[in-house]
């Protein structure tokens, strides 16, 4: 294909350190453990500064310590993402510390076991504001820096639960499939200016949210497990029969900050073990 003449078309080479997020600036939501935690520590690796917030700012002491460690700057406060201000104030302390943010992961998300028949309004619209309108609250507020500087990532983690139903998680599925919703239409709106906007789907991944979700006592109640075999079951359903590991979904998530990945925009990628074809 011929080139179109524009700057971005410049030839890319990969980094020989590896450090090929070096200069860009990270934020983490929902970094305290889990896939979180494993894609702040990984962008870190790679040389981009982060910033990692989590309603648990004790869980993120460590992590801190850890990211220095690999050398990298780093900023954790306190965050919940259903709330504007605090959404707002994270923004301002990132900049302020480290910069505007280059790159975004909506990581924060919640589960909660519920049947539609009779479901909570007040669960449905916990799960919703943390796993959707935080999304929308935190890419907001990092648009308008990453048009001025012409390129920027927002990662959205979905699920595989947000292609195909489950039983008993009708907030949680709803709220992955608006989260690839999202990340469609604000890929569609900012392609222009440089930045990309994907998805990515999870199926069971080895994280304490997947145990606690497989062992709650109503989960397995509804579903008609006991708590012991419920893992085990969860783990068969996957072709490769293994969980995912929490580094393997951060690994796809640094690859889609690169400009190896700038090709890739409005997408939701699975990452499941083949438990999910589409």
């Amino acid at each position: 294909m011929q080139s179109t003449g524009r700057l971005d078309d410049k030839p890319m080479t990969a980094s020989s350190s590896g450090r090929d997020l070096a200069g860009r600036v990270a934020w983490v939501t929902g970094g305290s453990r889990g896939i979180g935690r494993a894609i702040a520590l990984t962008l870190a690796g790679r040389g981009a500064a982060v910033a990692v917030g989590a309603r648990n700012l004790q869980a993120l002491e460590s992590l801190s310590a850890e990211i220095g460690r690999l050398g990298a700057d780093c900023l954790i406060q306190s965050l919940d993402v259903r709330d504007s201000e605090s959404v707002h104030a994270f923004a301002q302390a990132t900049t302020d510390r480290l910069g505007s943010p280059d790159i975004l992961v909506n990581n924060a998300g919640i589960y909660k076991t519920e049947p539609v028949r009779g479901h909570s309004l007040e669960i449905w619209k916990e799960v919703i504001d943390v796993n959707l309108t935080g999304a929308l609250l935190t890419s907001r507020s990092v648009l308008d820096s990453m048009i001025a500087k012409g390129w920027g990532r927002i990662i959205n983690i979905s699920s595989i639960s947000g292609k195909t139903g489950e039983a008993f998680g009708a907030a949680y599925c709803a709220s992955k499939f608006g989260l690839i919703g999202l990340s469609q239409s604000l890929a569609l709106e900012v392609a222009r200016y440089g930045i990309t906007v994907n998805a990515v789907c999870p199926g069971w991944v080895s994280t304490d949210m997947a145990v606690e979700q497989l062992t709650d006592q109503r989960w397995c109640q509804l579903n008609s497990l006991e708590p012991a075999e419920s893992q085990e079951i969860a783990r068969l359903s996957v072709p490769q029969e293994r969980f995912i590991s929490p580094d393997e979904v951060a690994q796809l998530v640094a690859y889609l900050c690169t400009d190896f990945a700038r090709g890739i925009t409005g997408q939701a990628m699975n990452i499941c073990g083949g438990m999910v074809l589409h």
